[in-house]
């Protein structure tokens, strides 16, 4: 069983910045793409960046430039620093990782961007 927890979120005004964090514990071996996804009320899920056991990243188009993940293979924790952050941008993140074709997620947590 995998276990996600995730951290960082709060309230932030427009062009602030937040860093989330998602440590993963439990059978980790065999982990490879860990990220992140997005949901805001009456909203569908949707993907915002993930990263490969390699360090290969991908973005949503609208965090690119904004948002930047990584992570720490040997504290299995991914991060993801958002600047710039928009009231769009407020939504509960969801941490994923991918092991042997299935995919696991935390509780989330939630990112407001409000003046």
């Amino acid at each position: 069983q995998v276990r996600l927890v995730e951290s960082g979120g709060g309230t932030v005004q427009p062009g602030g910045a937040l860093r989330l964090s998602c440590v993963v514990s439990g059978s980790t071996f065999g982990i490879n793409a860990m990220g992140w996804y997005r949901q805001a009320p009456g909203n569908e899920r949707e993907f915002v960046a993930d990263i490969t056991l390699g360090g290969s990243a991908n973005y949503a188009d609208s965090v690119k430039g904004r948002f930047a993940i990584s992570r720490d293979n040997a504290k299995m924790t991914v991060y993801l620093q958002m600047n710039s952050l928009k009231p769009e941008d407020t939504a509960v993140y969801l941490c994923k990782a991918d092991r042997f074709g299935r995919r696991s997620w935390g509780q989330g947590t939630q990112v407001t961007v409000s003046s």
